[in-house]
């Protein structure tokens, strides 16, 4: 009864924050960026554009509290900027918790997110990508841009969410775009989400989600690696911490 009781809280609390923060909070910080930006450059209005999503996520996140907590471990090896984060994806609440990582980033997404009204909108603006729009070629040349301009990636190379079941097999698109370019790729486990919320459900659960940043992984370590060898590695790596941070969880 306890438990049940804590659902509905955090249902009633959350979703009435949520829909307000999107439909209020947005359009009054993308305001605010206008006239900060009115006469700079594109780079910098995307710069911060992309801030505001990540403050955007950070909201989100806090519309949750007390009742689900987030907690963000970080490896003692700070990876230099930019990287590729390569994580784990277990639900819809994943994209939100990409706001904990450092620095300026854009996410590559699904085709699907790009639909939401509104939130899908500011995903475009902001330079998110789908590797299902557009040939690799120009999917990675584009990356590889972003990459260049100092702009870190944050991927789910399983491409849906696995929900409670295990870790599904990684595609190879992110890994072929490190080859190519050198920079560092750090994995991320995320562990705690797989019913905030549930797959296939609007409800969430109370509960305490774990973002974990494993050592970065650099050139010197992947260069001579195929994109097969390179993305089974960083898969088996997640997977293995994964299984010891949802131990961890149920003691």
């Amino acid at each position: 009864m306890k438990e049940k009781l804590k659902i509905i809280a955090l249902n009633v609390q959350f979703w009435p924050l949520f829909f307000l923060v999107t439909l209020l909070g947005i359009p009054m910080l993308a305001l605010w960026i206008f006239v900060r930006t009115l006469f700079s450059s594109h780079r910098v209005r995307m710069r911060i554009f992309r801030r505001m999503i990540v403050c955007y996520g950070r909201m989100v996140l806090a519309c949750m509290f007390p009742w689900v907590r987030v907690f963000r471990e970080l490896s003692s090896e700070k990876p230099t900027q930019p990287a590729i984060y390569i994580c784990n994806h277990r639900s819809t609440s994943d994209p939100f918790l990409m706001a904990l990582l450092p620095g300026e980033f854009i996410q590559v997404v699904n085709i699907w997110p790009f639909k939401i009204p509104i939130l899908g909108w500011f995903a475009k603006w902001a330079g998110y990508l789908s590797v299902r729009e557009m040939p690799f070629d120009q999917f990675s040349k584009t990356a590889a841009d972003y990459l260049k301009q100092g702009i870190s990636m944050a991927a789910f190379p399983e491409g849906t969410r696995a929900g409670e079941g295990p870790m599904g097999p990684f595609h190879s698109s992110m890994f072929r775009v490190a080859l190519a370019t050198g920079v560092p790729v750090v994995p991320v486990c995320i562990s705690g989400n797989q019913r905030i919320p549930l797959k296939g459900s609007l409800r969430l659960n109370p509960g305490t989600i774990r973002v974990r940043f494993l050592p970065p992984i650099t050139a010197d370590t992947y260069r001579e690696w195929s994109p097969f060898t390179f993305k089974n590695h960083v898969h088996d790596l997640i997977k293995t911490e994964l299984k010891e941070m949802d131990a961890k969880r149920l003691f």
